[in-house]
C-alpha cells in the first residue's frame, strides 16, 4: 500500500483513466449505467453496486502499475483482464447474457446462474486483488533499471 501512495502523477492520472473505463466497459452492456441502448430484463441485485464499484477500482488500479515509472513491472494481467470479464458477468442481467440463455434457457439462466453470479463478483474482485498484489510486488522485487544505468543509448 506504500508503494501506492509514492506513485507519480501520471499514475493517479491513469487511475482515473482507468478507473472510468472499467465503470463504462462494465455498467453500460449490464444497464448499471442508464442507456437508452439497452434495457434490463431482470432488476439489479444490492450487491451488483459494490462489485461494480471494486471492479473499476480495482482495475483501474490494476491498469495504471502499466504506466512507467523509474523501474518496471512484472506479471498481472491475465489476472486482472480475467477479473474484469467476470465482473461483468457477475453484475450483469442473467436472462440477458446470450450463452448462458443459449445454454440454459431463460429458466435455467435463473435458476443457476443467477445465483452463482455472487460467487463470480466474489472472484472478480479476488482476481483483482491478487493482480494488483501481483504487480506491486513484481514491481518492488524484479526493478528494471533505467536504460542510461545499463549503458544503453535513448533516442
Amino acid at each position: 500500500m506504500k508503494d501506492i501512495l509514492t506513485w507519480p502523477a501520471r499514475r493517479w492520472i491513469a487511475v482515473v483513466v482507468g478507473f472510468v473505463v472499467t465503470a463504462m466497459v462494465v455498467g453500460l452492456p449490464t444497464a448499471l449505467v442508464p442507456s437508452s441502448l439497452f434495457t434490463r430484463m431482470t432488476p439489479v441485485t444490492w450487491w451488483s453496486w459494490p462489485v461494480w464499484a471494486l471492479t473499476a477500482m480495482l482495475g483501474g488500479l490494476v491498469q495504471a502499475t502499466y504506466v512507467r515509472t523509474s523501474d518496471g513491472a512484472g506479471r498481472g494481467a491475465g489476472t486482472g483482464a480475467g477479473g474484469g470479464l467476470l465482473g461483468a458477468l457477475a453484475v450483469g442481467c442473467p436472462v440477458c447474457n446470450k450463452v448462458v440463455v443459449a445454454l440454459l434457457g431463460v429458466a435455467g439462466a435463473m435458476q443457476w446462474w443467477a445465483p452463482l453470479q455472487r460467487l463470480l463478483g466474489v472472484a472478480s474482485v479476488g482476481l483483482l486483488g491478487w493482480a494488483l498484489h501481483t504487480r506491486l510486488r513484481t514491481e518492488r522485487a524484479c526493478p528494471v533499471p533505467a536504460a542510461e544505468t545499463v549503458g544503453l543509448e535513448v533516442r
